[in-house]
């Protein structure tokens, strides 16, 4: 697995990252979707900083947050009700002889996208599929190619203010397009010195998705437009196939 990029990774850009990327009216939805599914033992994949885990740990539900950025999870453990939920540092394969009989692994936040290199989505989708029960689902978002979503992600210089009053300058430029793979680079000054991330996404295909799943287990139950950003991403809800 590649790891995090430097904006879930470096501490000083995690604890900022519920700061200005604060629009979770995802969350909501999937609290909705868990309670349909009548999911009670869950898995976060691809937690990040707990904003999904936690509050479903205050809601009573069995959640296992995991996450290979250290100091996400780290900014996770500092929030209410954080003690309520299993932390795990490290990718999907982690789960392996830690978590079973699982009822949903579910990934937010287009966490999906970040596997670049077939090898590694396959090997999370194979993770997944090992920890949960038979029948349990599995449920993930992941921007449609078509809509071409990075052609709205250049942010110019903005200058930003932090909650305790600190300020910083942020800009965000994409640098390379080459499909099915679209780079780009932030940058956060910051105290006098400059924070970089590079981040590379792949925007799989509807077909080349449903592909992957069924060859790991997985039956394509439902496939839904996202309530929060109509006709821009797939919801997917997958079943794990009887063994």
């Amino acid at each position: 697995m590649r790891p995090p990029d430097a904006v879930f990774a470096d501490p000083r850009l995690a604890v900022l990252y519920d700061v200005f990327d604060d629009d979770r009216g995802d969350l909501d939805v999937y609290q909705a979707l868990i309670d349909e599914l009548g999911a009670r033992r869950i898995v976060d994949v691809g937690c990040g900083t707990g904003c999904l885990a936690v509050l479903l740990a205050a809601d009573g539900y069995d959640v296992t947050g995991v996450d290979p950025a250290v100091a996400s999870i780290g900014v996770a453990r500092a929030k209410p009700h954080a003690d309520k939920v299993t932390w795990i540092e490290g990718d999907a394969t982690q789960l392996d002889g830690r978590v079973a009989d699982a009822d949903l692994a579910i990934m937010t936040g287009n966490v999906a996208q970040v596997f670049v290199e077939d090898a590694d989505w396959s090997a999370t989708l194979t993770a997944i599929h090992g920890v949960l029960r038979d029948g349990g689902w599995f449920v993930f978002e992941t921007r449609r190619p078509e809509v071409r979503a990075w052609e709205e992600w250049d942010v110019p210089e903005t200058l930003r203010v932090h909650p305790d009053g600190r300020r910083s300058v942020v800009r965000r430029a994409v640098t390379e397009v080459s499909l099915p793979l679209v780079t780009f680079e932030s940058a956060t000054q910051l105290e006098g010195e400059t924070l970089r991330s590079v981040s590379t996404l792949r925007f799989r295909e509807y077909d080349e998705l449903v592909r992957d799943l069924r060859t790991h287990g997985f039956e394509v139950v439902e496939v839904r437009d996202a309530p929060d950003r109509p006709g821009k991403e797939w919801v997917f809800l997958a079943r794990k196939c009887a063994d």
